[in-house]
């Protein structure tokens, strides 16, 4: 009887509060039942069937500066370091940074050009962060895409998004969405339980880019 009294006042306090809200409440009543049930007071879980509320990330607001902070101390790889480092400092747009190839920087002067819409030339300039990691991530290839995949690129990718140097692909704006949004979901959410983190969003490029 009390699993389907507690789903009914979850389901109520889901309809007048935050997902957020609701999803911390959820994770402070699962921690005193489990201590509950280390007392021996009681024995199963009332919450079982009670899931996590999706909360959809803020998608307009810029992190704050010990957001940024811990977002540098995650432990990524070469390309993901370097192209938030870049996002960030450069204030350009994602898919801008993405679409810059090795043969388009100029490291000396702290700047790369892309092609706008309707065949502009557009500069991203950037700051020492990124100078100081673009050198490993280019490593000795002389063109193609700065930003690669990890795996071969499959037939049909157009040319210009292949690297003939290692035959990967330019990395998407979809896949770089999806890799930073995954890294930063306990950052975003850190009242969250591990458990139930899946279900919960990061942050997104978008405020990365609005944060310098």
């Amino acid at each position: 009887m009390l699993p389907e009294v507690l789903a009914e006042l979850a389901a109520a306090r889901a309809d007048e509060m935050d997902a957020d809200t609701v999803n911390r409440e959820l994770s402070i009543a699962r921690k005193a039942i489990g201590w509950w049930q280390r007392q021996g007071w009681i024995e199963g879980d009332p919450t079982i069937g009670i899931e996590r509320r999706p909360a959809p990330p803020d998608r307009t607001k810029a992190l704050a500066e010990n957001q940024i902070a811990a977002l540098w101390r995650l432990d990524v790889g070469l390309r993901e370091k370097t192209q938030w480092k870049m996002l960030y400092e450069s204030a350009a747009r994602a898919d801008e940074v993405l679409c810059l190839n090795v043969e388009d920087l100029y490291p000396a002067d702290k700047r790369g050009r892309t092609t706008a819409k309707g065949g502009a030339t557009e500069w991203i300039h950037w700051q020492s962060g990124t100078a100081q990691l673009l050198p490993r991530l280019i490593a000795r290839r002389t063109r193609g895409p700065l930003f690669l995949t990890d795996r071969k690129a499959p037939a049909g990718t157009p040319t210009l998004d292949v690297c003939p140097e290692t035959g990967r692909a330019r990395l998407s704006y979809r896949r770089a969405e999806e890799i930073f949004e995954e890294n930063t979901r306990l950052l975003a959410n850190p009242l969250a339980s591990p458990e139930g983190i899946e279900d919960l969003g990061g942050w997104t490029l978008h405020q990365l880019r609005h944060s310098a």
